[in-house]
């Protein structure tokens, strides 16, 4: 289930979430050192993450799930946010370069046919960044978060999951070691924590990141396999007998 669109504009505005978005955009940015000319998506509630990419890459936009609402974004001008079923991108097969699902995978009721329509509209050569709450974490074990709605993942399960939907994993990160708190000595230490957490106590990072390629033969070749299963089949009868024997009833109803 997702969280409100409101609860969740209320928290990335408060001094937590705004810790959580610089710790959390400082990950990405290191994915995604350069998106030049590129095309970027948002799914889930990603607009706190995608005004870094605004003045380089060619188009930046958001979707957020149609259960969970939407607010306008950016603040200031043409509007780049929209509302849609997960199942149902409103975008043309492989249009994207780089998609970002973050407040989306462990909350949507439809977890195959999101990861379907993703693989879908990413372009060949796209990326693909997932940020779920890990299972050890504390994050995930604490309400007063949009991280601690949903089911968390360990990061083998979403590696699998990716597997499991024609994506390839190629790296990941961690991030949110600080447990979740509203005490300015401990947000203005988040920077040195990071650092340690990331070091040393990764299994217990509140989110877990991976960036995956799409599998492009994964499909051509199931689609090989059914025609030539077509082809092959011993199931088929030759079409002129079938030919004769219909004319032969005919005929015998003229009589």
């Amino acid at each position: 289930m997702y969280s409100d669109v409101l609860d969740l504009r209320d928290f990335y505005q408060g001094s937590t979430g705004q810790m959580v978005r610089r710790l959390i955009r400082r990950r990405i940015r290191a994915l995604w050192p350069d998106v030049n000319g590129l095309r970027v998506l948002g799914i889930g509630y990603a607009t706190p993450y995608l005004g870094m990419f605004k003045e380089e890459a060619e188009r930046v936009m958001a979707v957020m799930p149609a259960s969970q609402g939407v607010i306008g974004w950016p603040p200031a001008g043409p509007g780049r946010v929209t509302l849609a079923d997960e199942a149902e991108l409103p975008f043309p097969d492989m249009s994207i370069d780089r998609v970002l699902l973050i407040h989306g995978l462990e909350c949507t009721e439809e977890l195959r046919p999101l990861m379907r329509e993703l693989w879908r509209i990413l372009a060949g050569g796209g990326r693909l960044i997932t940020v779920a709450p890990n299972r050890r974490g504390i994050w995930a074990r604490s309400d007063r978060t949009p991280f601690g709605m949903g089911s968390p993942f360990s990061p083998s399960q979403l590696k699998r999951t990716l597997q499991a939907n024609m994506f390839v994993p190629e790296r990941e990160d961690y991030a949110l070691f600080l447990p979740p708190t509203e005490s300015r000595f401990l947000l203005a230490s988040a920077g040195a924590v990071e650092e340690l957490g990331r070091r040393w106590f990764r299994a217990f990072a509140g989110v877990h990141m991976i960036e995956a390629s799409k599998q492009i033969y994964a499909s051509a070749a199931r689609a090989k396999q059914k025609e030539r299963h077509r082809l092959l089949s011993p199931a088929a009868q030759p079409v002129f007998g079938r030919l004769v024997v219909q004319r032969s009833e005919v005929n015998k109803e003229e009589e």
